[in-house]
């Protein structure tokens, strides 16, 4: 990885911008599939927003993440595959560096905003060896802060109507009546304001479209009092209200001239809920969060910055959670954190119109085990490539013409491509197994 400056008097694209690191903002949207969004094909939903960003951007296909969020969540944070830090679920090992402190150190201001989740998250009755355990907000490498569920999950209250939110150090008394998101993105463009003149890393790490599915500000139900109405029907006002604040967050660094040395990355933890039903063209497709099929892990990422990425370019290049770290990284011009193992590749130049290291696979590690379902959720491990898939336990599928995983290939009757791709497969699973 470059040095920074070695980055910024690169050839090309980067040598005509300010001699200053862009600005990063990297949206992490909760429980939102790529089939929801219109760029991707989706008619179920307005996402005019997302849509201009990857019209004018980059869009790749081939994203995918964790079935669930903390797994992904945890990888995101520290570019590593979990079985090297897993701990239990809606737990972040307190002595992990995160994205947080490597943009710190790369001389960047940093602040998040949204869902936390990564500290005690079991209540008192259920697995208590995990209470008051994790990484609190204040270790997490962010000088600023705005936070729903950042402490005991039995006090995380409402994330979106009168939500309960700790901020920099203490709980808002001033939130009865308002919509969480709001203030979310309200912290965030107040912190983009202050630091206009400086690089700075902003994590909006949304609480939407995650359930209960409740009204937003523009739901008629909203207006009418009923604010914690719950009923998968507004998730399609949760969508439109998740592209809104995109746009909100677009329209603050127009209005301060950043866009132009503004990096913007979109993507999702997972999948959409199972309680949701949407069109992806002539497809309907269930939510398929928690289970490791497309449906619950096939996300979207959109990358966008002003006159530096190519507009209107869609990719196939596979990503996954751990690439954001080391992009991220090189995007700020800082160099490989000595003594730390990345599992991450970066896809920075991608992003600015060259082929890059594209990956040849993506390796699953999903153990949301202790502090989750014990029935529902077992260990899995697979890898994958754009088209097959293989489980450790031995099923191979086509994803391309199954993607929901209902027709297991046998190993006898293989096509020499799949069968290729099984050996192929097979090696990077044995790589990760010893």
């Amino acid at each position: 990885m470059p040095t920074r400056r070695q980055f910024l008097a690169a050839p090309g694209l980067l040598a005509r911008h300010a001699p200053s690191p862009p600005n990063l903002v990297l949206v992490l949207a909760d429980d939102l599939g790529y089939e929801t969004l219109g760029c991707y094909g989706g008619a179920s939903y307005q996402t005019p927003n997302l849509d201009r960003l990857a019209s004018t951007g980059v869009r790749f296909t081939h994203a995918y993440s964790l079935p669930l969020c903390t797994p992904t969540r945890t990888q995101l944070l520290t570019g590593k595959y979990t079985f090297r830090n897993w701990r239990a679920f809606g737990i972040l090992d307190p002595a992990e560096r995160t994205l947080g402190h490597w943009m710190q150190k790369a001389g960047y201001r940093t602040a998040i905003a949204g869902k936390w989740q990564l500290f005690s998250y079991n209540p008192p009755d259920y697995e208590p060896e995990w209470r008051g355990k994790g990484m609190l907000a204040e270790q997490a490498g962010f000088d600023e802060f705005s936070l729903w569920h950042a402490h005991h999950t039995e006090t995380k209250g409402s994330r979106y109507a009168d939500p309960v939110i700790y901020e920099n150090g203490r709980y808002r008394d001033d939130t009865k009546g308002k919509y969480g998101p709001d203030l979310f993105c309200d912290f965030l463009s107040r912190f983009i304001e202050r630091n206009a003149r400086r690089p700075f890393f902003a994590l909006y790490s949304m609480v939407l479209t995650h359930g209960p599915f409740n009204p937003t500000p523009w739901s008629p139900e909203w207006k009418a009092g009923d604010r914690f109405a719950a009923n998968p029907r507004f998730f399609a006002d949760m969508v439109h209200y998740m592209d809104l604040e995109i746009g909100r967050l677009v329209e603050c660094l127009e209005t301060l001239g950043l866009r132009e040395r503004t990096l913007i990355l979109f993507t999702s933890d997972n999948g959409s809920p199972r309680e949701i039903t949407s069109r992806l063209g002539d497809r309907v497709i269930r939510g398929g969060k928690g289970l490791p099929t497309d449906a619950g892990t096939r996300v979207p990422l959109v990358a966008n910055w002003k006159g530096v990425t190519p507009e209107g370019r869609v990719l196939d290049d596979l990503i996954d959670s751990t690439d954001f770290l080391p992009t991220l990284l090189e995007a700020a011009g800082a160099g490989t954190p000595p003594g730390v193992t990345l599992d991450g590749r970066s896809f920075l130049p991608q992003l600015l119109g060259e082929r890059g290291n594209p990956r040849e696979w993506l390796f699953f590690h999903h153990d949301p085990r202790p502090g989750w379902d014990k029935e529902r959720y077992r260990l899995e491990r697979w890898a994958r490539d754009r088209r097959f898939k293989l489980y450790e336990d031995g099923r191979f599928f086509d994803t391309e013409r199954d993607p929901d995983e209902q027709r297991p290939l046998g190993p006898e009757k293989l096509a020499p491509a799949a069968r290729q791709a099984r050996e192929r497969l097979a090696q990077v699973l044995a790589s990760f197994h010893a």
